[in-house]
């Protein structure tokens, strides 16, 4: 039997399917988020319209204990009508690197800092419709910290089994997308080493 060939990288250039825009309209901007309208030459050469939602850039994490459990947050999510849980995150602040407001969100978040601040990958989480763009860290060494939470959060902190927090995936119980691609990385990782 053959050895199969080692895979390659996936790689996307799709230069060939670029859309042109030919107009832009700002339809809204607020504090977090903006809309626009787009009208697009789209490569076939037919005009298209694109709304696009623009959001500042994030940063996630995956807080591993040393005992292997992760530390999640509870919160309700207005926008979905339903309490969800989560990777700590946070909005990357105007100047600011992702690792540094990595930092600040465990801080403020779950009462941690990270001695070691890893960037697994960054992600668009809905690329139909948003350049919402997320770094998504994992942190481990994790020591005390102390600062002020948001005053626009109530968060229960919650520490679980890095295996029941995925299972829990699995099962459709954990439906936040940047945690699920978060607890999926780690545990094959994990599963890797």
């Amino acid at each position: 039997m053959d050895k199969p060939e080692k895979p390659t990288p996936l790689s996307v250039d799709g230069t060939e399917l670029a859309e042109e825009t030919i107009s832009s309209e700002q339809l809204y901007t607020g504090s977090i988020v903006g809309l626009r309208r787009d009208t697009v030459r789209l490569s076939n050469g037919r005009a298209a319209t694109r709304e696009i939602v623009e959001h500042v850039e994030a940063a996630a994490a995956v807080p591993l204990l040393p005992d292997g459990r992760v530390v999640l947050v509870e919160q309700w999510r207005h926008a979905v009508g339903q309490a969800l849980l989560e990777i700590p995150a946070g909005l990357v602040e105007a100047g600011e690197q992702p690792a540094a407001a990595m930092q600040r969100e465990l801080s403020e978040e779950i009462k941690y800092t990270a001695s070691r601040l890893e960037l697994l990958f960054s992600i668009y989480l809905a690329p139909g419709y948003s350049q919402e763009l997320i770094h998504i860290f994992l942190a481990e060494e994790l020591q005390p910290a102390s600062a002020r939470s948001d005053d626009d959060e109530i968060l229960r902190i919650r520490a679980v089994p890095l295996a029941e927090a995925v299972a829990a995936c699995v099962r459709g119980e954990i439906t936040d997308a940047k945690t699920l691609a978060g607890l999926l990385a780690v545990a094959a990782l994990r599963k890797l080493d």
